[in-house]
């Protein structure tokens, strides 16, 4: 299983004492991260789309995950939504004139330059889109396949849709031709993880990103009370169907990064503990 990596959404969680971080230490979170996981999903950089223009990460912070974590870290990260949004910022008819502009892709990755041997996945993540922003998914497809053309070969990326009807058979042949890894999602209404894995068949392209986010966020966060240290709905089920299907696919040399949530079951940490067991039984 030395291709699959298991991380987490983020990681500043002080209720994650005990389980990933030391009570009283005076390292960093991310330098305490590191030494339990190999990855991580930062999303920080995903909420950038303003009203007038769009931000863009500073450098301190680059530099400084790039400190905490050992050379063979991988960062899974959120491209920003300046990027993916069809509309502009709390719009939803004027279009966002920076959707897919390949120009602010470079700016992004000019900030992140000393985390590039890092960088794990670079994942576009687009809403539920419909017929309001694309007449129909071919033409969705075709100004992403205009955009990833003008984008380095020599970076690893994948696509996240939430749009389930989509994400047939030759959703995935678009994605492995092109190579990009898919995002398969768990929760926002999408289809079981088991059903997206068969979907896709032997059209995934390596890495790929398996994301355990869950549904309701609110009533799990007011579950939680911002607590994230017991396992509030178990998603056992899934788990187990899809491990076996994750080390089959791993065994073959797939590369996966599975970026778990707090709002799957209540505990990010305790959900890859289980996930583990799971895979290492399959």
């Amino acid at each position: 299983m030395s291709t699959m990596h298991f991380g987490t959404c983020s990681w500043k969680y002080e209720s994650w004492e005990g389980l990933v971080y030391e009570p009283g230490s005076t390292k960093r979170y991310l330098a305490q991260y590191a030494d339990t996981y190999d990855s991580v999903e930062v999303d920080r950089w995903f909420w950038s789309l303003g009203k007038r223009s769009y931000g863009l990460p500073f450098p301190h912070d680059v530099r400084e995950y790039d400190q905490d974590t050992p050379d063979s870290f991988r960062f899974t990260i959120k491209c920003p939504n300046t990027l993916t949004l069809p509309f502009r910022y709390q719009s939803k008819r004027e279009p966002n004139p920076w959707f897919l502009d390949a120009e602010v892709f470079y700016r992004f990755i000019e900030t992140l330059e000393p985390l590039i041997p890092k960088i794990g996945l670079l994942m576009f993540q687009f809403g539920y889109l419909n017929r309001s922003m694309f007449k129909d998914r071919d033409e969705f497809l075709e100004s992403l396949d205009r955009f990833f053309s003008l984008l380095p070969d020599s970076l690893p990326y994948a696509v996240e849709i939430r749009n389930p009807a989509w994400m047939e058979a030759s959703y995935f042949s678009f994605l492995e031709e092109r190579q990009i890894g898919p995002v398969l999602l768990s929760g926002y209404w999408m289809d079981d993880l088991a059903t997206q894995l068969q979907r896709a068949g032997s059209h995934l392209h390596s890495p790929f990103c398996v994301r355990l986010h869950g549904e309701d966020r609110k009533e799990i966060e007011k579950e939680s009370e911002g607590k994230w240290n017991r396992i509030l709905e178990s998603h056992d089920q899934e788990m187990i169907a899809i491990a076996p299907r994750l080390v089959k696919l791993a065994q073959e040399g797939k590369v996966i990064y599975i970026n778990v949530n707090n709002h799957y079951e209540g505990s990010a940490p305790l959900t890859i503990r289980k996930l583990m067991d799971y895979c290492q039984e399959a």
